[in-house]
């Protein structure tokens, strides 16, 4: 492996091909991060991004996009002198894929863009393409030689969905396996790249407050809730062939649940973080046959009203089959099957169109086993709870009780409240600058390991299995409400209940 000289603090030299570059994930996460990056003095100046998309454009008409593109999603943050120094380092060019000629052309292409700009033959090629394109792609790479590292570092970036079940899953990592090496596959979730997601592991590992009672004799159970407004955006053809369940929970949330539930690694390097979240994912027990529908929730939404605004239901949407059983909407109750966790349920949820827009983790305490407040509404307390927000505004809340001011003793709840925008005086970035730079750098803590995801599609499999036999396991929510009532059963019939959000 090529080592890479650089700043502490700068990504070292780099060449950037991006499959896709005139699609939205390009144009709203990839090209905002690369500037976000030069803006805070990360970018090494030899560098070179290399757009790659079937769309015919000069190198001018395609700076010409991306400062357009810029503009209309943060007025005024590429300044004249930014374009002035950055756009002459991106590049493009036209091809198709799946035509083998095209490799040849763009490794041509490579070399050229290599001595212009010093790149010393380090290059990541980022896969902003449909999932059905990642295995060939990569062969096509291998084919050509572009990933032959006995000149500079080569890694390939691959976006989510990866696979959509257990088994597509084991042949998607055989297909590029047989091509690059582990150490050269990043596989993104730009969940990952949040700074609260970052800091759970700080959270619990960095303070000595924390870890006496991380374990279930004092946890009384965990909820994960990922919940959107919006629907499906248009996207009615991809959501028919994902649902939620397949589009948020064995990547997003399980990386969520690996994170707050993990073992203390032996250090924060990508090997051990990594062993110590599959090992979490490995211990989830599979839901099969009838445990599948006594624990798990699957809904649809219909029409309903979001913030006052009449919204139509799924099966109204565009591209989406008027008898569609496409879920929406997924809730669950999951168990981990270790010393730390053996009783203490995991309950998650995720769906579109819900009453907010919220990523959260709620740790819920158990409520104490005696206390002398028995003269005070003591019973009508909330348990103490360690909110963890990751979305939309991200930050750490303590919730606890303590004496009302006044003669009589009188208790009540409160937040202690830390919000990164507050605090820091700016607002966390989008995850993908983050990402990107920790690509460019050889650092894959915060990606996803071939294992991590075959234990992901693997505790989540029995569920499949079950409702490809069973339709009726669908329920419909209306829009702007928070999903089915059969979610809140799901906890209700063991006493507990969802975080409610005002």
């Amino acid at each position: 492996m090529a080592s890479v000289e650089s700043s502490e603090h700068e990504t070292g030299p780099f060449l950037g091909v991006i499959f896709g570059a005139s699609g939205d994930l390009a144009k709203r996460k990839l090209m905002p991060a690369i500037f976000s990056l030069a803006r805070d003095g990360l970018l090494s100046r030899p560098f070179a991004i290399l757009g790659v998309s079937r769309r015919e454009m000069s190198d001018e008409e395609f700076r010409a996009k991306i400062v357009a593109d810029m503009e209309s999603l943060a007025p005024g943050q590429l300044t004249p002198e930014m374009q002035q120094e950055l756009l002459p380092h991106f590049f493009y060019m036209a091809g198709d894929v799946t035509d083998s000629a095209m490799y040849d052309r763009m490794k041509a292409r490579m070399e050229q863009i290599d001595k212009e700009c010093g790149t010393e033959g380090n290059a990541f090629f980022y896969l902003a393409t449909a999932p059905t394109l990642f295995s060939p792609v990569v062969h096509s790479l291998g084919k050509s030689g572009l990933i032959d590292e006995r000149c500079g570092w080569r890694r390939v970036v691959i976006e989510k969905p990866f696979g959509h079940d257990l088994e597509s899953a084991q042949q998607l990592n055989c297909d590029i396996q047989s091509v690059l090496d582990e150490d050269q596959i990043y596989r993104i979730d730009h969940y990952l790249g949040k700074e609260t997601v970052q800091n759970i592991a700080v959270l619990r590992f960095a303070n000595g407050m924390f870890q006496p009672f991380w374990s279930n004799l004092y946890i009384d159970h965990v909820q994960i809730t990922v919940g959107e407004t919006l629907g499906v955006e248009g996207r009615g053809g991809y959501y028919e062939h994902a649902g939620a369940l397949r589009d948020m929970v064995p990547n997003h949330i399980f990386q969520l649940l690996s994170l707050i539930s993990m073992e203390m690694p032996l250090s924060f390097s990508a090997h051990d973080m990594r062993n110590e979240q599959v090992k979490v994912l490995r211990a989830i027990k599979p839901l099969t046959g009838d445990d599948v529908v006594r624990n798990v929730v699957r809904g649809q939404y219909a029409k309903g009203s979001v913030d006052g605004v009449d919204e139509p239901g799924y099966r109204d949407e565009e591209h989406v089959d008027p008898e569609s059983l496409t879920e929406t909407y997924v809730a669950m109750r999951l168990s981990i099957e270790n010393q730390r966790w053996a009783g203490v349920p995991f309950y998650i949820r995720t769906g579109k169109r819900l009453a907010a827009r919220v990523t959260e983790i709620v740790v819920e305490f158990k409520k104490p086993p005696f206390t002398p407040f028995r003269e005070t509404a003591v019973d009508a307390l909330e348990p103490n709870q360690l909110i963890i927000r990751i979305q939309p505004d991200e930050g750490i809340s303590l919730r606890f009780v303590t004496k009302v001011p006044g003669t009589l003793v009188k208790l009540d709840e409160v937040d202690m409240d830390f919000h990164y925008a507050d605090y820091f005086g700016r607002a966390p970035a989008t995850g993908y600058d983050r990402l990107l730079f920790d690509c460019i750098r050889g650092e894959a803590t915060l990606f996803r390991r071939a294992d991590m995801v075959e234990a992901g599609w693997r505790a989540v499999a029995g569920i499949q299995e079950v409702w490809a036999e069973k339709d009726e396991t669908l329920t419909a929510y209306p829009c702007g409400s928070w999903g089915p009532s059969e979610a809140d059963a799901l906890m209700a019939r063991e006493n507990r209940q969802w975080r409610v959000y005002v």
